[in-house]
């Protein structure tokens, strides 16, 4: 539906936005997952933490694909209330959200309440779960959240996921949501993100954002768009 306090652009256009370390300065899913487990266990909590965050940072460094990673974290999840998750989830953002520590990445913030200004949709897309995303999504007044969602049965986390929302993922995703917008050119589009892994999704679009400084997304992005303008880069 319309929303009748918006402006409607000449032409029509979508942005999507990576959310962990792009829109806020955490990752998201171990955030809460230490949110969770010290705030149920306490210092046992902390400690299955560590362990749990051991062996993903063993995986990663032997070159495991962040989508089994990805498979791997919401195993932790499994036989757990979905509406639990969620009240924990609520908690976890309100008490993020009101730190001090600068909990959003300002500039990517400011960027997303412009676009909506002026009457763009704003997508999330992120490998994090609903509960996570949700209450991100109205702060920034997001119309769709694109993410990784983990099996529900009988009102529980089953452990598995279909389909993990990164790197081909993300592109997969992304270009659902622009096919079923026929009226939209992505070379009128934005996406923004900050990790060589959101690479599939920033060159689906004409106005992709580097936020931080991951320079091998900064020069493959540097050299996409050198070859669409014909130039070429200095060698």
């Amino acid at each position: 539906m319309t929303d009748p306090q918006r402006p409607l652009l000449q032409r029509p256009l979508l942005v999507f936005s990576d959310v962990d370390e792009t829109l806020i300065n955490v990752k998201s899913m171990f955030d809460f997952l230490h949110y969770r487990l010290v705030r149920r266990h306490g210092t046992a909590g902390e400690e299955e933490y560590e362990r749990i965050m051991a062996v993903i940072r063993r995986r990663a460094a032997d070159g495991t694909p962040r989508e089994d990673i990805n498979r791997f974290y919401y195993r932790h999840y499994t036989g757990e209330s979905v509406a639990e998750i969620k009240s924990l989830a609520d908690d976890w953002f309100t008490e993020r959200s009101a730190s001090t520590r600068g909990f959003y990445i300002d500039s990517t913030r400011a960027a997303l309440r412009a676009h909506r200004a002026e009457g763009a949709t704003i997508v999330l897309v992120s490998g994090s779960f609903p509960p996570l995303l949700e209450p991100l999504a109205r702060e920034v007044g997001a119309d769709a959240v694109l993410c990784t969602r983990p099996r529900i049965a009988a009102g529980a986390y089953t452990g598995e996921v279909d389909t993990p929302v990164i790197g081909e993922g993300k592109r997969a995703a992304v270009l659902g949501q622009l096919a079923a917008r026929p009226d939209v050119d992505p070379l009128d589009c934005y996406a923004y993100g900050d990790h060589i892994s959101d690479l599939p999704m920033l060159e689906l679009v004409g106005h992709p954002v580097v936020v931080g400084d991951d320079t091998e997304l900064r020069d493959r992005l540097a050299d996409r768009a050198a070859r669409l303008s014909g130039t070429g880069r200095a060698s």
